[in-house]
């Protein structure tokens, strides 16, 4: 559990230094670019990647989605935390796993039992309960894209990478060195891009922030791969604790640390959004 424990803090760290970035004056872009250029030198001193598979058989279509859409959602999480907070950001986050079950019932025709059905349904209402916000509040409306942004990202992005997960001529880790590559390729020529248009100046404090976000994004990856494998016989004790702990610790941060507001009906999202994973979680078990 040691594992769970610390991909949970290293995952609500990234939301807790994305939400630091404004006090800070921090460049996202520059910050979110320094950090694939951290985790994929981790990625390769801890995983050793066998880079000369890469160049004969990859997926390339799959790396370079992966590739645009990583550094756009980082920006689009950013933007979500910094507009509507931890909490509500972590639940769009965390419900995102509907678009990965939802393909797996459309696409790849799975059977879906009636713990999944039940959760699917229970998370569309948290979903809705969650964002519902006072008419008075000073924040527009579009706000809401940045959360639905994350929401259908984080989602897109678990269908890719569980497809690469299921290419067997490529070990996984090496697949996420590419990935990151690619990343810091993109991140770097938006970074080129808005400095030389004036609309950026490079400072080091964004290097400094993209070290330790990369630090701790990579550590999210590590540890969960590594409690995935002390638990191999029990992956659904990982995927609910994870989920269930992200939402959890996220919450308390958002509310006591950074005095988040959260209406009644938001607070029966939360709830809600914990059962939907919880349903979802004895679908897994049910299967088995």
């Amino acid at each position: 559990m040691i594992y769970i424990i610390l991909s949970i803090c290293c995952s609500v760290t990234v939301a807790i230094l994305l939400k630091l970035a404004k006090r800070y004056q921090i460049s996202i872009i520059q910050a979110v670019t320094v950090n694939y250029l951290a985790a994929l030198t981790l990625c390769f001193l801890f995983f050793k990647p066998e880079i000369k598979l890469v160049i004969h058989s990859a997926p390339w279509p799959i790396y370079i989605a992966l590739a645009v859409l990583l550094p756009s959602i980082f920006l689009f999480l950013a933007a979500s935390v910094k507009n509507l907070g931890i909490v509500k950001t972590d639940i769009a986050q965390r419900l995102s796993l509907f678009i990965p079950i939802l393909a797996a019932y459309f696409i790849f025709k799975e059977d879906f039992n009636d713990y999944k059905i039940i959760g699917l349904a229970i998370g569309f209402v948290a979903i809705i309960l969650t964002f519902l916000r006072k008419s008075d509040q000073k924040e527009g409306k579009g706000n809401l894209l940045y959360p639905i942004m994350v929401f259908v990202g984080f989602g897109v992005i678990d269908v890719l990478f569980k497809q690469i997960a299921l290419y067997k001529e490529l070990p996984y880790t090496t697949s996420l060195f590419t990935v990151f590559c690619l990343s810091f390729i993109v991140s770097l020529l938006i970074v080129i891009t808005m400095v030389i248009s004036g609309k950026i100046k490079l400072q080091l404090v964004n290097v400094v922030c993209g070290l330790i976000l990369g630090l701790f994004n990579f550590g999210n990856i590590l540890f969960y791969m590594k409690a995935h494998k002390a638990l191999a016989e029990n992956p659904s004790t990982v995927f609910a604790a994870m989920n269930l702990g992200v939402i959890i610790v996220g919450t308390l941060i958002g509310v006591i640390a950074f005095k988040e507001k959260l209406s009644k009906l938001n607070y029966a999202g939360i709830v809600l959004a914990i059962a939907a994973v919880i349903f979802i979680t004895l679908s897994q078990n049910a299967v088995r």
